[in-house]
């Protein structure tokens, strides 16, 4: 009598997902690497990662480890962010061709022309934008620390804002400066729907609202808190309510939820229900496959010319060196 053996995988058969956690466990030993989360990554990928945050922290944690290969789970500017900062380390991402709609919609070219059209402005720029509008910068800044870094400019120096411009339209309503801003907009958090958080709203009036400062102002102005990814995670934990409503990319609901398991936390939908267009699909091209194959291959791996990188980093350490606590940048200016 013939047996006829089905317990086993074809030689092409892909690897099951608690498989590619042990290929990539075994293989970031093996290239004593370090796998960095963003917030808004799957939260299997979160949960497998060394660290998990925001991207100039997560780049910052990358670099004060001794790994000499950085994989980031994010998107290209945030790669570009560790290798700035790490230069000697090899830094990949599973998937180069995840990018920003705040980056793209601001290229290096258009962004000095503008500059040139404002003379005697100082250009702040947030940090979701390539190397070279950093280089083309006189100070970075991150949602958590702009407005104290826009506080310190003298009333009289006129001020260039980009690309976020809900997120500089919210800095200058709450510094009262005059900002000049770029018109990019976060492709995510443009789409959160005004009618459906109203109707969220209402079927939950004691949930409490925690926005992203990229919103659109008519989201903000009904939130109760409103702050980085880091600040709403910190928010939504340390308040005493139990129910919350959120406004940003939903992934970061996954840290939320292991910090604050009996609290129940909402996403806003956007403005088309048929799709999930509060999901970042840039984010979402990096997959726990892409991760296994990046590190097995050790591509795509990031590279820089030493000027750029030089250039990029000056307006980084001179944001650290305006915030509220100063610190020094690793990496050689």
């Amino acid at each position: 009598m013939a047996i006829i053996e089905t317990d086993f995988a074809a030689p092409n058969a892909p690897l099951t997902d608690e498989e590619l956690e042990r290929e990539i466990a075994r293989l970031k030993r093996e290239r004593n690497a370090v796998i960095l989360a963003h917030y808004y990554q799957d939260g299997n990928i979160q949960d497998i990662a060394d660290f998990v945050g925001d991207s100039l922290d997560l780049s910052r944690k990358a670099a004060a480890t001794q790994a000499d290969v950085i994989v980031f789970c994010g998107v290209r500017f945030m790669a570009e962010v560790a290798k700035i900062l790490s230069p000697e380390r090899t830094v990949l991402i599973p998937d180069f061709g995840a990018g920003c709609s705040l980056e793209s919609s601001c290229p290096a070219d258009a962004f000095a022309a503008w500059r040139k059209k404002h003379p005697g402005h100082v250009a702040i720029t947030y940090i979701n934008c390539s190397a070279e509008v950093k280089a083309l910068s006189d100070i970075i800044v991150t949602s958590s620390n702009a407005e104290a870094i826009i506080r310190q400019i003298p009333e009289n120096q006129p001020i260039l804002f980009a690309p976020d411009r809900f997120l500089g339209a919210y800095l200058a309503r709450k510094t009262g400066r005059d900002l000049v801003l770029w018109p990019g907009t976060c492709i995510v958090h443009e789409q959160f729907s005004e009618r459906e958080l109203v109707r969220l709203r209402t079927r939950h009036p004691n949930a409490k609202l925690a926005a992203h400062p990229e919103c659109p102002e008519s989201i903000l102005q009904m939130a109760d808190h409103v702050g980085s990814t880091s600040s709403l995670l910190s928010y939504v934990t340390n308040a005493p309510d139990k129910e919350f409503i959120i406004a940003t990319e939903p992934h970061i609901i996954h840290q939320m939820q292991k910090r604050s398991p009996d609290k129940i936390f909402i996403p806003v939908p956007g403005m088309d229900e048929s799709c999930s267009c509060n999901n970042c699909p840039f984010m979402a091209l990096n997959t726990l496959e892409k991760l296994y194959r990046c590190l097995r291959d050790m591509k795509p791996a990031l590279d820089m010319p030493e000027e750029l990188r030089r250039a990029a980093f000056k307006p980084l350490q001179r944001m650290l060196d305006m915030s509220p606590k100063p610190a020094q940048l690793a990496g050689a200016a």
